[in-house]
């Protein structure tokens, strides 16, 4: 699906994170390997039983505010989940196209919003070790207002601390059950993330357009005189 978008009518750009600014091989590994290894060993199961159970437990909450929220894992599993997080922390990156992307849209004088289903927590860590923070306006966790990206009323209480104008915005995600949702509440440009994971194949999108890389844009998003 190709992507054309008018730049000019762009006012505000939110942007996921894990997948989308960040390489989401950090969590790739952090959730399907490191998790179950050592909730193997913490319970003294092998590991193939520590996988299934922990399918089934990520299965059960897919797509609600407890299957992003580390409180909730620590809990489910016994496991300091937070601790393992910090500790993993240094291993987040960014993308490669992501600052040249993010400065272009700065230039050019678009909002630069972080819209994460990432617990704070989780924000945090990665935002110490990327340095994510200083390419952006505005920082918001959906764990601040009870409600993850795939429901309805997230949108709305982001649109009114925001102040967005959805016909004026570009999503970026790479979920796509979460730009329906966005599309949903009028979103006018939802784009998806073909490439979220350095360490695996590229995805496609049936619904919605795609890019795997944003420098693409650059050329478009000149400043305004």
């Amino acid at each position: 699906m190709h992507v054309d978008i008018a730049w000019q009518d762009v006012d505000t750009v939110l942007l996921d994170m894990d997948g989308t600014l960040l390489d989401l091989a950090f969590d790739t590994h952090f959730w399907q390997k490191l998790v179950p290894e050592t909730l193997s060993a913490h319970r003294s199961i092998a590991l193939e039983a520590a996988h299934q159970l922990i399918q089934q437990e990520y299965h059960a909450v897919q797509h609600t505010l407890n299957w992003y929220c580390l409180d909730y894992w620590s809990e489910r599993l016994g496991l300091d989940i937070t601790a393992m997080t910090t500790a993993q922390g240094p291993y987040a990156v960014m993308r490669d196209d992501t600052v040249p992307f993010l400065d272009a849209l700065k230039a050019c004088g678009k909002r630069r919003i972080l819209l994460t289903n990432a617990h704070p927590h989780n924000l945090a860590v990665k935002l110490e070790h990327t340095g994510l923070a200083s390419h952006l306006d505005l920082l918001l966790s959906t764990h601040t207002f009870g409600y993850p990206k795939e429901d309805q009323r997230l949108w709305q209480a982001v649109a009114s601390h925001t102040g967005l104008d959805a016909s004026r915005t570009l999503f970026i995600d790479d979920s796509e059950p979460i730009l329906d949702a966005a599309a949903r509440f009028g979103i006018r440009y939802c784009l998806g993330v073909t490439n979220p994971d350095s360490g695996m194949a590229e995805k496609a999108y049936v619904r919605h357009p795609g890019t795997n890389d944003y420098r693409r844009f650059l050329p478009a998003l000149q400043p305004e005189e």
